[in-house]
């Protein structure tokens, strides 16, 4: 399977990484962003680019991929609404448009949030525009989507988190977690988890295409 990921130098994007490259389904990892993923193997290419929003100088490189892992975004704080959804709808159905015209037979993977409104309506600004992301993926035709929608995700394998009051905030939890995965696992996964899941989808499928957090974990073990 060969797979195309965006927003690797973040937290969850390398968990995904990580994960990609560990596993013997994934043949090639096709990696675009501004920074680099400060990665090296034998099934990783990067491409580094300031605006992935236009992929038009790279389309002859982005025919024939099974899979796009999409783990790139932005926090909504401060942001207006405006801001926020040229960062988040805007860009990221640029990528997916893209990429669904070169490869319709792809599976894309979009990591959105949980508590996102599929209505497009609620009170909370950041939902409703995930909520409007999320359902205008879903219309493009792709072979399959598959909106991941984690709560509190705990970085493993050395992932860390760009933000400095997350890391902390991460540090703290880190001895905790099997006892808070234990009476609150519903709520709770990890980088591991979200990066086993999503090729698990993009191999075998999932069952429905909007995935809370209990979905994700049970596709993570379903991979064994």
């Amino acid at each position: 399977m060969k797979v195309i990921l965006f927003g690797a130098s973040g937290m969850v994007g390398t968990g995904v990484v990580l994960e990609c490259l560990d596993d013997p389904r994934v043949s090639e990892v096709l990696v675009i962003g501004r920074r680099s993923c400060v990665r090296s193997s034998p099934k990783l290419t990067e491409i580094l680019k300031q605006d992935v929003s236009d992929l038009t100088d790279l389309e002859p490189r982005l025919a024939g991929y099974d899979a796009c892992f999409f783990c790139l975004g932005v926090s909504a704080a401060g942001m207006s609404e405006a801001d926020y959804t040229r960062l988040t709808y805007d860009l990221t159905m640029a990528v997916a448009a893209s990429l669904a015209r070169l490869n319709p037979g792809m599976t894309f993977c979009y990591v959105t949030g949980q508590g996102t409104d599929s209505t497009e309506k609620g009170r909370f600004m950041w939902a409703r525009v995930k909520g409007r992301t999320e359902n205008a993926l879903l219309r493009l035709p792709f072979k399959a989507a598959y909106m991941f929608r984690p709560g509190y995700i705990q970085p493993l394998r050395g992932t860390t988190s760009s933000t400095t009051l997350y890391r902390a905030l991460y540090a703290v939890v880190a001895p905790l977690y099997p006892l808070l995965e234990r009476i609150a696992s519903k709520q709770l996964t990890t980088t591991v988890k979200v990066g086993k899941a999503m090729i698990e989808a993009a191999a075998g499928g999932a069952p429905k295409s909007v995935l809370e957090v209990s979905d994700i974990n049970a596709l993570a073990a379903r991979s064994g």
